[in-house]
């Protein structure tokens, strides 16, 4: 076998393959034995047909039509790797001569990975938001965990906001009555927003045993989307009661004695979960920056393709579960068609570059990915796809993925080391350092946002 590649472009190339027809032997015993036992011969026992009794009843072109296809990856294979070029997805096979007994010449186009000259990123600099935690934070938070530990007591009065109605509902579409669209004994705190636009009005001012009538768009259900009048009737109206804020509140809501010792906890929190934004942010901008330092073309049939799976998981898996089609959800975000597929296209593009940008950092600075740091990486998925552990890693080996888990990890370290190398300092001109045991997880979950790849990758190991 003799190949030869052509670049086409950057992100491109054509192999012309010459087989001498001498090469095809294995492949054509194997399609003489396949049709061997797929078809019958008075006089002959079934996969005892000769050869010749085969080209003389069903053709020699079908013999070589299914030697041929057999043949072909196999020499494909060999060509990329003799040329050692990083082949991406499949490529277009065309067969440009085929002569019985001399010879077997193909051309195959394929997109490859492009070749990415990384510049010294040593100077980036970025900047984030200060880690502050003021009073009012506190006490937003302190408020939050009082509400948990409201109590409700009936009251025979008319519905207030911040009230706890019981109510039944009954939803009709063109004067008809939904099959899903009856409910009876919801709870409802006035005012939460959780239940149907409209809602609010309609019961504030009833008393138990009130009714009212609305106009409604349902966000769920056979009807979602539509408009529907709705009956609501009050059952029950009791008013909640918060507990007063002090020790004896501290000692129930959590391990602490005191008002102050919960106070003190919160703002820590506040503190951890501020510093944990802040250095995402860091992340996301220091990847920004580094993107814009280097050029990297893009494959157009890799971003067709990676258009087409944003698409496709967003419709089939996010919206689908909310019970919404892409019409009603780009109605919801106030964006045209052309809007989404312009922000599709750049995620796309982005999420591509941010690959073949890090995949190469991996190279040059031989990074590599151990035991521990897949385990954890792999337990953090397991946990954001609903699945335990084991049964996480049954679907990722089972599936092939692994090389997929490692690649993401590796491009995680490779972040972090960039961004050990960048200057980041907050809006007040503080040097912040974001050293820490968990910088690499963090940064492999910053890469994976990027790339847009978490949630199609668990999709396909829940479904496959």
């Amino acid at each position: 076998m003799k190949s030869a590649v052509e670049t086409l472009n950057p992100t491109r190339v054509r192999l012309s393959i010459e087989v001498p027809f001498e090469e095809l032997k294995d492949s054509l015993d194997a399609a003489y034995k396949k049709i061997n036992q797929q078809v019958t011969v008075k006089g002959f026992r079934k996969g005892k047909i000769p050869a010749r009794v085969i080209d003389q009843r069903f053709g020699r072109g079908a013999v070589l039509e299914e030697a041929v296809n057999d043949a072909l990856p196999k020499f494909y294979t060999e060509a990329v790797n003799e040329a050692e070029i990083d082949v991406l997805g499949q490529p277009e096979v065309d067969i440009t001569e085929l002569k019985d007994g001399e010879t077997l010449n193909f051309t195959a186009e394929v997109d490859v990975r492009p070749t990415i000259e990384i510049p010294d990123y040593s100077g980036i600099e970025v900047e984030v938001d200060p880690v502050e935690v003021t009073d009012e934070d506190i006490d937003k938070s302190v408020e939050q965990l009082r509400e948990r530990f409201a109590s409700t007591s009936p009251v025979e009065r008319a519905a207030e906001d911040g009230d706890v109605v019981t109510i039944d509902l009954q939803a009709k579409v063109e004067g008809e009555v939904l099959e899903d669209g009856v409910a009876e004994g919801v709870s409802y705190t006035i005012g939460s927003g959780e239940l149907l636009d409209g809602i609010d009005d309609a019961v504030k001012g009833l008393e138990a045993g009130g009714e009212a009538t609305f106009a409604s768009e349902l966000k769920g259900g056979s009807a979602a989307g539509k408009e529907a009048e709705v009956t609501v009737k009050v059952t029950q109206v009791a008013a909640r009661e918060l507990p007063e804020l002090d020790d004896e509140f501290a000692q129930l809501a959590s391990e602490f004695d005191t008002l102050d010792e919960l106070r003190a906890d919160s703002r820590k929190r506040l503190e951890n979960m501020k510093q944990y934004d802040q250095a995402t942010q860091a992340q996301e901008r220091v990847l920004e920056k580094l993107l814009e330092l280097v050029e990297v073309p893009v494959p157009e049939k890799l971003l067709e393709d990676e258009i087409n799976t944003r698409k496709h998981n967003l419709e089939h898996h996010q919206l689908g579960q909310m019970g919404l089609d892409l019409e009603k959800y780009l109605e919801i975000q106030g964006k045209t068609v052309e809007e989404f597929d312009a922000e599709t296209k750049e995620a796309a593009v982005k999420g591509i570059k941010t690959q073949f940008v890090l995949d190469e950092l991996v190279k040059q600075e031989k990074l590599n990915v151990n035991q521990e740091e897949l385990t954890e990486h792999l337990m953090r998925r397991a946990a954001s796809s609903g699945m335990s552990p084991d049964q996480f890693a049954q679907a990722v080996v089972e599936g092939g993925q692994v090389p997929l888990l490692v690649g993401e990890v590796a491009r995680g370290k490779a972040l972090a080391v960039v961004v050990e190398k960048a200057t980041v300092k907050d809006t007040n001109g503080e040097l912040i350092d974001l050293n820490d045991e968990d910088e690499v997880e963090q940064a492999t979950e910053t890469v994976e946002a990027a790339e847009g790849t978490a949630d199609a990758a668990d999709e396909e190991k829940t479904e496959g």
